[in-house]
């Protein structure tokens, strides 16, 4: 484990959870083989902050988009923000965007709304667009399948049904992994099978889900050793090769060298 090379597709290296310790995270996360992370953003203040952070260090890198949570800003100005932002070299897609039928913190129409913005937003930028569903498998597909060809993302942190993962599949989307692989509770093993090698990719979402054995702890990059053996696990493959296809499908996906 200790030659391994892991590529964290999906953290929030800007929150405050990380306030009184981000660099020496940081340096943990480059301890434990995990050379390369995307800051991901959930508002247009929290982008600026992780390109600030993409900014000052080597191989972390931003987007620009708003959470479904935070639907209830969206509007033409908030939109006319995220597209300067996104023109910035460290923004590397749009998101996190995506729909949240569980919490509801914003109306359903206003969060499809914000959705189909910001998909058009990535198709405008020629970027991906990192998506977040939880409870509304249906319209996310229906957004994916109408998009399909235009844009390509990643369904994050995926615990989503058959029928979502079959229409991201097929719409040459990618899947990612993180924490809840770990758990006792976790239901989603066929679809851990099911992706195809280069289309896989695994995440911590890091402050939040910190996997087994660190559960009730804050998560944190250094963490994804742990999702990368568990994934492996569960598709019947070295821990090491897990790394290796997955720190190569995140190059590929966000454009990096």
């Amino acid at each position: 484990m200790a030659e391994i090379r892991l590529f964290d597709s999906h953290l929030h290296l800007t929150a405050p959870a990380f306030d009184e310790d981000r660099e020496a995270v940081i340096g943990r996360a480059r301890a434990a083989g995990v050379t390369e992370l995307v800051s991901v953003a959930s508002d247009p203040e929290d982008a600026r902050e992780a390109i600030a952070l993409a900014t000052a260090h080597d191989r972390i890198w931003a987007t620009a988009g708003l959470h479904p949570h935070e639907a209830k800003s969206f509007g033409p100005d908030l939109m006319a923000d995220l597209e300067v932002l996104a023109q910035r070299r460290e923004v590397v897609a749009i998101g996190e965007t995506g729909l949240d039928y569980h919490y509801e913190n914003a109306p359903r129409d206003q969060q499809r709304r914000c959705f189909r913005a910001q998909l058009e937003l990535a198709e405008r930028c020629s970027l991906p667009v990192v998506v977040h569903s939880r409870d509304a498998d249906a319209d996310t597909a229906a957004l994916l399948s109408e998009f399909a060809g235009r844009v390509i993302g990643v369904l994050h942190c995926f615990t989503g049904g058959e029928a979502l993962l079959g229409t991201g599949l097929d719409a040459g989307w990618y899947v990612s992994f993180g924490g809840i692989v770990t758990f006792k509770s976790f239901e989603g093993r066929a679809a851990v099978r099911r992706v195809p090698d280069d289309r896989l990719l695994i995440e911590t979402d890091s402050p939040y889900l910190s996997p087994v054995p660190l559960r009730g702890r804050r998560n944190e990059p250094s963490h994804l050793v742990h999702t990368c053996r568990r994934v492996a696990d569960m598709r019947d493959a070295f821990t090491e090769k897990i790394g290796e296809i997955t720190r190569h499908n995140a190059l590929a996906l966000f454009g990096l060298s």
